[in-house]
């Protein structure tokens, strides 16, 4: 799953949230000299790609992409699940999409000194451009594409992918929804067993 699918995940936390959003920057096991909870957050992120990669709906939405982007086709699924969770938020928040994303920002911006390089890198782009809000419509999803696929160096042809999602537009929000209630559930059990623990 993406950013906004993980801040998500992690139930008004907020140390979950700082180590669930910023996971994909701390490699094997250099994460234990944050506080316990971020810690936490951490592990959760990790239950949670665990499962969304080994789940055949997500699986089913990859293959669709595998033929165009071949291993890039996971990456791409996590955006277009994130711009679905974003575009329908009310079914699953009573917060308004821009109320939630400002409060994460603060959050980051709060927490600044604790985070790792490579976040405190990506932070001003996605509070400038305000990627996690801008998810819900298609331009939005069609800057993080191309984004993307510079970072690539053009191998990618990530910025093709919006037209796929546009032709299988259906197909897609149909999987991602049936997909995120096991998410919810799955990440609800290891959020609590997690914390408990």
């Amino acid at each position: 799953m993406n950013f906004l699918a993980h801040i998500y995940l992690s139930f008004d936390d907020k140390e979950i949230t700082l180590g669930n959003f910023f996971a994909d920057h701390i490699r094997g096991n250099k994460y234990k000299h944050y506080p316990e909870r971020i810690q936490k957050g951490i592990l959760l992120h990790r239950e949670i790609d665990t499962f969304t990669d080994s789940h055949p709906i997500a699986k089913q939405s990859s293959k669709r992409l595998h033929k165009n982007y071949s291993h890039y086709s996971r990456v791409i699924v996590d955006i277009f699940y994130d711009h679905f969770l974003a575009k329908n938020w009310s079914d699953y928040s009573p917060v308004p999409l821009e109320e939630y994303v400002e409060n994460f920002y603060d959050l980051l911006e709060d927490n600044y000194e604790i985070l790792p390089l490579g976040t405190k890198r990506l932070m001003p782009y996605m509070i400038t451009d305000n990627w996690l809000l801008n998810y819900a419509n298609l331009a939005g999803i069609d800057r993080v594409l191309n984004g993307m696929n510079r970072r690539t160096k053009n191998k990618s042809r990530m910025n093709f992918a919006i037209m796929d999602l546009e032709e299988h537009y259906t197909d897609f929000e149909n999987e991602f929804t049936a997909f995120f209630e096991e998410l919810i559930t799955f990440s609800r059990q290891k959020f609590i067993s997690l914390c408990e623990g």
